[in-house]
């Protein structure tokens, strides 16, 4: 037992981190977890955040194991008011746009890689005002089309960065879902999208390995208690003011990413 822990240590301090860089990381694990369990919009910060401390390729390798165990709690939890019709019109397109990534990801250098993950986070900050701003007038119809559109940048952008979190909203956004049939239709979604993921990360960008896995297994404590946070006080956040906040401090990380 005692060889097993020391082995566990030895791993994580492989990653040559220090004690702001943990604190940064373990802030990630709790907004992931509140993410999935209602706090639309936190994780944008999670990825420009992961991507600074590991690269761009490599975070998202660490990041995939965490995003599903999120998911496993936002499924739980939301299961119930789930809509399988939105769940499964998209899959097929996404799995499309997730091997688009993978062709794209094994092509470009880890700073161009980085620099996508920030381009991509950007046009979904601006999908997410666009968003906002006509929530109210947006009335794409229910064909299979937009759907198509929807699953192809969606997997194209949750391969590459882990950012398709925006895309997906603004699809469920166009019929109409109750908020926690919302939440549960987009857990389900990205549950399914983010397993099938791992074999590409494990086989073919080699990002995923039992090292990476270890250090995911300690950043689980954070990822429960941002769930639980999440579920508690979903309902007691302004989601204006939250959403204003989230986009300014993913629009800065943006840039510094794009700058460094």
């Amino acid at each position: 037992m005692l060889e097993t822990i020391q082995h566990f240590t030895d791993i994580l301090q492989s990653f040559n981190l220090g004690a702001l860089e943990w604190v940064l990381i373990m802030l990630c694990g709790i907004l992931i977890g509140a993410t999935k369990t209602g706090l639309s919009g936190a994780a944008f910060i999670v990825v420009p955040t992961m991507a600074m401390i590991f690269g761009g390729q490599p975070s998202t390798g660490l990041l995939l194991p965490m995003l599903i165990m999120g998911d496993i709690f936002g499924v739980s939890y939301y299961n119930r008011h789930a809509n399988w019709k939105y769940v499964l019109k998209p899959i097929p397109w996404a799995f499309a746009g997730v091997v688009i990534g993978v062709m794209i990801g094994n092509q470009v250098s880890g700073e161009i890689f980085t620099t996508l993950i920030a381009i991509t986070i950007i046009m979904g900050v601006v999908l997410m005002v666009w968003q906002d701003n006509r929530k109210n007038q947006i009335t794409v119809p229910d064909y299979w089309w937009f759907s198509a559109i929807i699953g192809i940048i969606g997997g194209f952008s949750t391969m590459i960065g882990n950012s398709a979190g925006p895309i997906m909203s603004i699809y469920l956004l166009t019929m109409y879902l109750p908020k926690n049939m919302f939440i549960g239709t987009k857990a389900w979604f990205f549950m399914i999208i983010n397993v099938t993921k791992v074999p590409f990360h494990v086989f073919s960008w080699n990002t995923i390995d039992l090292r990476t896995f270890a250090f995911d297994l300690a950043v689980l404590p954070a990822i429960v208690i941002g769930a639980f946070i999440g579920v508690r006080v979903v309902k007691l956040i302004p989601e204006k003011g939250y959403r204003i906040l989230v986009i300014v401090t993913t629009v800065v990380a943006c840039i510094i990413m794009l700058t460094r």
